[in-house]
């Protein structure tokens, strides 16, 4: 067993807060707040349909000073780059597509506590997972069809707006209307992406 006595530098403090923890997680102190936040934030979209302002906020500068006090201005600005990195995709959602402010805030604060690399992979498990249950909760409404027309209107658009060098603001017009978008709770969808890469870390760590 790993003692926490005697380790005095934010080295060797990082050294072993990153190693496999006592009680045999074999993860990272900011794995397991992450997996904790996006299991409540999960719950409570399924319950409230929003991830509220309460947990994303604290969690978000919370990342930043952990990444901040361990990795110094380099740790805080690949925190801080990464949470803009994996809260983009979110924003141009909720721009365009209804999509929640909340998810977007989620993922950043997921990114503020990951870094770079753990950050990217979530963000593709969670992009993954969220179209998968995007898919399957269109089917169980029966408007699997409507969903795809949308889809298909919504990337249309973006394309018109990039070739044509147009304000995206311009062509909301041919855009669908989001008060008659299928929405779900995309809280679940992000403890989904975030479980499953921790779950190869952990395998990868677990390996003899």
């Amino acid at each position: 067993m790993t003692s926490l006595v005697g380790y005095n530098s934010p080295q060797q403090w990082s050294a072993i807060l990153g190693a496999p923890l006592p009680v045999g997680q074999h993860l990272s102190l900011p794995w397991i707040v992450v997996i904790g936040a996006s299991l409540l934030a999960a719950l409570v979209d399924l319950r409230c349909r929003r991830i509220p302002n309460w947990l994303t906020g604290p969690l978000f500068v919370a990342g930043l000073v952990w990444s901040g006090y361990w990795g110094g201005l380099g740790g805080l600005g690949e925190s801080a780059g990464t949470a803009g990195l994996l809260a983009l995709p979110y924003i141009v959602l909720f721009l365009v597509a209804g999509g929640g402010a909340g998810d977007a805030k989620l993922m950043g604060a997921v990114g503020a506590w990951l870094g770079f690399r753990p950050g990217c992979q979530v963000l593709v498990a969670v992009c993954l997972s969220g179209m998968v249950m995007g898919l399957a909760w269109a089917a169980c409404k029966r408007r699997s069809r409507g969903v795809f027309n949308n889809i298909l209107l919504i990337g249309l658009g973006l394309v018109w707006s990039v070739l044509a060098r147009r304000k995206f603001s311009e062509d909301q017009s041919v855009l669908p209307n989001t008060k008659n978008m299928l929405t779900m709770p995309y809280g679940l969808a992000i403890f989904l992406g975030v479980c499953i890469v921790a779950l190869r870390e952990y395998l990868l760590k677990v390996q003899p």
